[in-house]
């Protein structure tokens, strides 16, 4: 029996702070804020209780694609995008301290080792780049793929990174020798999306998921072995998937519905149709990115019409 889960609903919707499509979303450790990056070239902090605006980041010479925030130091959040440039911000002066340039195509997805001072990027360039924060050295260049990187995982514990590509498959990595150690053919679209339990991570049950346009599906760490396959609805293009610690998953993409998932059973609890902001033309329906935060009681998304939607069960 999956367990019961209350309804999400929306309790706050923020707009009129981007003047771009919205592409990323994270939460800080200690969820006061969290940031968003949009085609704007800017990336935003706001606060988690209010939803005010805290600050506004600029740099970027082009959209910004994916944010990060290290874990082992809160203060440091990290930006990605179009403009090929990773940047290191330290929020304590509100300045860039260290900026890392990728390699051609520019930047879609990053992520940050939760317990090295190591940052992933995923380039268009169809390479993963692992880098050295403090010292800005590419330690390694994951090379495999045939087509953008556009969705990372990076853990503690091994594979320490897994990429997911628009060649539709996903690579588990030794991090230790920078060398693929599985490749995953299940999907046979874009993997634009992964998640793994906040809780389950490091245990005899850790999995993380992957989403599609041919559905989301589940693996079991470390080796990468099929668990679950949940179809969508035909034509249903995902874009971002996350999942909290009480096993809710979270899943949107181009058709503008949020789907709520059992983590353990995969059954879908709850379908959200999101409206667009008033003004918004119909083809920015488009949800690019779904992040729950810290707790899990509150979810985050964000996409094309430029605002941000705060979500909590009810």
């Amino acid at each position: 029996m999956a367990p019961d889960h209350a309804p999400w609903k929306i309790y706050r919707v923020i707009a009129g702070g981007h003047h771009g499509g919205i592409h990323a979303v994270a939460f800080d450790p200690s969820n006061h804020w969290f940031c968003t990056g949009a085609a704007d070239q800017t990336v935003k902090i706001w606060d988690t209780s209010s939803g005010s605006l805290k600050l506004t980041l600029t740099g970027h010479a082009a959209a910004v694609r994916a944010v990060a925030v290290s874990r082992r130091r809160p203060n440091h959040l990290f930006s990605a995008g179009d403009d090929r440039e990773i940047k290191c911000w330290d929020l304590e002066r509100n300045a860039v301290i260290r900026s890392y340039l990728a390699g051609g195509g520019g930047v879609c997805s990053l992520a940050i080792h939760p317990t090295l001072d190591l940052a992933v990027s995923g380039g268009r360039d169809s390479v993963a780049r692992v880098w050295d924060v403090r010292t800005r050295a590419e330690v390694f260049s994951l090379s495999g793929h045939r087509a953008a990187v556009c969705s990372l995982l990076a853990r503690a514990a091994d594979p320490q990174v897994i990429t997911g590509s628009n060649d539709s498959t996903i690579r588990l990595w030794d991090l230790a020798a920078g060398k693929t150690v599985a490749t995953l053919t299940h999907h046979k679209k874009s993997v634009r999306s992964m998640a793994v339990h906040p809780t389950e991570r490091s245990t005899a049950a850790a999995a993380f998921v992957t989403a599609a346009a041919d559905g989301i599906k589940k693996f079991k760490l470390p080796k990468g072995e099929i668990l679950q396959n949940l179809l969508m609805r035909p034509g249903t293009i995902l874009n971002s998937v996350a999942v909290n610690r009480r096993g809710v998953l979270a899943a949107a993409g181009d058709d503008g519905i949020l789907r709520f998932l059992d983590w353990r059973s995969g059954n879908c609890f709850q379908q959200e149709m999101v409206a667009v902001h008033p003004g918004s033309l119909e083809g920015e329906a488009c949800i690019c990115a779904v992040c729950f935060d810290e707790t899990g009681s509150r979810l985050v998304t964000c996409g094309a019409d430029k605002t941000i939607k705060m979500w909590k069960e009810h």
